[in-house]
């Protein structure tokens, strides 16, 4: 064993126990039938060792999960029981992302106290690489790391639905196999772990893969922890690694994180926006495959793989674009026609030209109902003021950085043309996080009683009010809303807001050609009359 991978263990002499120090390769434990060759980690929240060992009688090698502890400490073997018992249940449970468990031995069964082990989990040996190995000298490529991941949450769904913890949140548990696949290599979850616990390990294996950090504690030595922002969350990807997609960033920080808004809770939940994003790089990859160009006019890049070679998506795509084609034709061609009705039809109007006038005085006397009163004019709106100019403008973004934060002085610049837009994003809000939007300042407190955006159709907005520049967005208050339409939109408040800070918050993103973005040229702020 070399010395990276001695310092990527944790070392045995950490955990202070005497009867770690011998566990060393060479050494033969589970009554003389494993032999310890090399070691891969320690999980110290459970005194955990992880070795790749051979089986003398098998003749083949295995993955050992030793539970190293005090025989005679009863909490310690009460601990280590329950951990057995879970990976017991765990050698029903057959899926690729997971090692086979082969055995589970037990103090009295396959062990003796005077090996100073509390129980080993035996499980098939996991050809491919060590994780840390895979993201010591760079993080992984975005599209990479959501097929990795997706390949293990497929795994997490499966074992919910059967009621087992697989305990994965450690990431020296895993590894790469040879087919690009994340797998469980050495089984054994601990005893407090939970189904929460697996999900939001796949959220912090994910951030792994995107930033090379970990972001759960308990981590390995050999991984720098995630950093945290003074509000103690967690920094998105995206901020360390600009390449990121906003949703993958987005994805791994609200899968992490408990509590608030829009949190994902569910590997369901992984599943689908990981299932969106593998969706959008095969169709990236097909506009690639007959001349496109990958790069957003925006600067966005698409990474791509080789497609898949899917007959049934295929067919279906041009299909699609046959009808397309078709319907296309047709407007045309109706088109046409109506014009030259236009320009052949008759021009003059036959017949006498009838004026329409009050009925004379006459009529009246003569018994006929006199005409209808005009009707009233309509209400008018209440009066507002001059418009307010914001003293600043910024992006508000309760999750992190922030979508373009460098545009957002162009929503109040006072020109339409220059524009202030989001992320593009491969799913509506709030699938990928909340939502998104502008908090803007003015020099001195407003009575505010319209606003109007010139934006991006379709988009749903909320006004809200805050009492600061970074609010969380449970202390702002909704004090209006409405849908953006083409041109200039007025959203008029239900009562005026006395205030100097007001958030524009997108909740609803407009449609980017099958993708979703809004664009935002101009903010008005009007206050009361």
């Amino acid at each position: 064993m070399d010395t990276r991978r001695s310092e990527q263990a944790g070392g045995a002499n950490h955990v202070g126990k005497a009867q770690v120090g011998s566990l060393a390769p060479g050494r033969v434990v589970g009554d003389g039938r494993y032999r310890l060759l090399a070691q891969f980690g320690v999980d110290e929240r459970g005194d955990a060792h992880l070795w790749r060992a051979r089986d003398g009688q098998l003749k083949r090698d295995v993955a050992l999960t030793l539970l190293v502890g005090d025989p005679a400490d009863p909490e310690a073997a009460r601990l280590a029981r329950r951990t057995l018992e879970r990976a017991t249940h765990a050698s029903k449970f057959g899926h690729g992302g997971v090692a086979r468990v082969l055995d589970v031995l037990a103090l009295g069964s396959g062990i003796t106290s005077s090996e100073g082990l509390l129980g080993v989990v035996v499980a098939e040996w996991t050809k491919g690489s060590d994780l840390v190995d895979l993201v010591a000298q760079r993080p992984v490529a975005p599209a990479a790391a959501a097929r990795m991941v997706q390949a293990l949450a497929e795994a997490v769904e499966q074992a919910h639905q059967n009621g087992l913890v697989l305990g994965l949140d450690h990431p020296q548990r895993l590894r790469l196999t040879p087919n690009g696949a994340l797998k469980l290599a050495f089984p054994g979850p601990l005893p407090e772990a939970t189904l929460r616990d697996d999900v939001k390990a796949l959220g912090a294996v994910l951030y792994l893969l995107l930033t090379g950090r970990w972001a759960l504690p308990g981590g390995p030595p050999a991984i720098p922890a995630a950093p945290m922002t003074p509000q103690g969350r967690i920094v998105p990807p995206r901020q360390l690694v600009p390449t990121v997609p906003a949703d993958l960033s987005s994805l791994a920080v609200r899968t992490i994180e408990d509590g608030g808004n829009g949190g994902i809770r569910t590997s369901a939940a992984i599943l689908r926006v990981l299932d969106q994003v593998a969706e959008e790089e095969e169709r990236t990859q097909l506009i690639k495959a007959v001349g496109g160009d990958p790069a957003e006019p925006d600067g966005t890049v698409w990474t791509t793989k080789k497609p898949v070679k899917d007959v049934a998506r295929r067919r279906k795509l041009a299909l699609g674009v046959t009808v397309l084609v078709v319907a296309t034709v047709v407007i045309l061609a109706w088109g046409g026609l109506m014009l030259i009705n236009t320009f052949q039809g008759e021009s003059k109007v036959s017949g006498p030209t009838i004026n329409v006038a009050e009925p004379p005085a006459s009529s009246q006397q003569a018994g006929k109902p006199p005409a209808s009163p005009p009707a009233p004019p309509p209400s008018q709106p209440p009066a507002v003021g001059a418009p307010v100019a914001p003293q600043s403008v910024a992006v508000y973004n309760p999750e992190g950085k922030g979508d373009n934060t460098g545009r957002a002085k162009y929503a109040i610049d006072g020109k339409p043309d220059t524009v202030w837009r989001t992320e593009k994003y491969r799913q509506q809000l709030p699938a990928v996080k909340p939502g998104v939007g502008l908090i803007v300042a003015f020099q001195d407190p407003i009575n505010l009683s319209q606003v109007k955006i010139t934006g991006t159709a379709g988009t749903k907005v909320e006004i809200r009010s805050a009492t600061g520049k970074n609010p969380d967005l449970a202390d702002t208050k909704v004090i209006g809303n409405g849908d953006l339409k083409d041109g200039e939109t007025t959203i008029p408040l239900a009562q005026p807001a006395q205030g100097e800070f007001f958030i524009v918050w997108i909740t609803q993103l407009g449609d980017a050609d099958g993708q979703f973005m809004t664009e935002i040229g101009d903010l008005t702020f009007l206050p009361a009359g």
